[in-house]
């Protein structure tokens, strides 16, 4: 079998998996850069049996799919991808299989950005680098607001580590309950309020059709000219333009993002150049313990497939 794996940006995959498992006649290529064009990566994985992609980097649509007539498993890191078409994969009889994840690195990251961001640490790093001395002053946190946008795993991982910290922890989602806010120790409230009352809004909502631009200029103008803006979830989930526009307005204390509409982040996006910002290149799952569950389980789901069982199959 011809094995492609995709995306693999700072060329650890090999050393992830134990690949030379596969059967004799199996060959692996890894591809360290990305192609977005569809024309770019039809050339590319044509060849290909079985893709191993991580995560969202590259999306499967139907046209892309269609075109790839000798691929028969399709392997994504973690438990879901939206950017995959699952209808379609299904159609042309592609098998769609999972990996497990952590629960843990997307928290840890969502609190070293909001941390980052509240105390001003990379300014001060460029400014000390610079010759200067305290050239900022920071925000603390306790007894302040976090509104966890999302109460999900991972929105309740971070509103726990909110409350550690002394910070009052509110909530709101469209699908939010009481039961589950009180589960959590949180307190539900509405969108507006979730809004108007936070010190640090932090954005984990599933992106979907009915979540995509859910905040946008007129939600960003509900926050305190001081507020802090956190999103380690999707980039869609947040108008980026009006986040630039508003951060500019000084409307906004800061914003601190993983993750963007367009990954890798054009050179000449608005946001690389948006005052009082904190950007990281989408690292919320991009620790080494992760890498080994996705890339080990990957390896598995090739295994499973060849063995005429397939494990953690994704359907629409």
């Amino acid at each position: 079998m011809r094995v492609g794996v995709l995306d693999d940006y700072q060329g650890v995959a090999e050393r992830y998996a134990d690949w030379a498992s596969l059967p004799r006649a199996s060959k692996v290529r890894f591809f360290h850069d990305h192609a977005s064009a569809e024309d770019a990566l039809v050339e590319r994985l044509a060849p290909f049996e079985a893709l191993v992609a991580m995560r969202e980097r590259t999306p499967f649509t139907a046209s892309l799919l269609r075109r790839l007539p000798n691929l028969k498993l399709l392997v994504t890191t973690g438990a879901r991808n939206a950017a995959i078409d699952l209808a379609a994969a299904a159609e042309l009889g592609i098998t769609v299989s999972g990996t497990r994840g952590l629960p843990y690195p997307t928290a840890e990251l969502t609190w070293a950005l909001i941390l980052g961001l509240a105390r001003k640490i990379a300014q001060e790093d460029r400014a000390l680098r610079g010759g200067a001395w305290q050239t900022t002053v920071g925000s603390g946190l306790s007894g302040k607001t976090l509104s966890v946008l999302g109460l999900g795993r991972l929105g309740t991982q971070v509103a726990r580590i909110g409350k550690a910290f002394g910070m009052q922890v509110i909530s709101w989602s469209p699908h939010l309950t009481a039961q589950r806010a009180n589960e959590a120790g949180v307190e539900l409230v509405t969108q507006d309020a979730l809004l108007e009352r936070a010190d640090v809004l932090t954005v984990h909502l599933v992106l979907s059709e009915s979540t995509r631009g859910l905040l946008g200029a007129r939600q960003l103008s509900r926050l305190k000219p001081s507020a802090l803006l956190v999103n380690t979830s999707r980039g869609p989930l947040v108008d980026e333009v009006a986040l630039a526009a508003a951060l500019r307005a000084g409307a906004l204390g800061g914003a601190a993002l993983d993750v963007f509409d367009v990954e890798p982040l054009p050179e000449n996006h608005v946001l690389r150049s948006a005052p009082n910002t904190l950007l990281t290149p989408h690292l919320g799952y991009v620790t080494d313990e992760t890498y080994r569950v996705f890339y080990s389980d990957a390896l598995e789901a090739i295994h499973a497939y060849l063995g005429g069982s397939p494990v953690r199959v994704l359907s629409a």
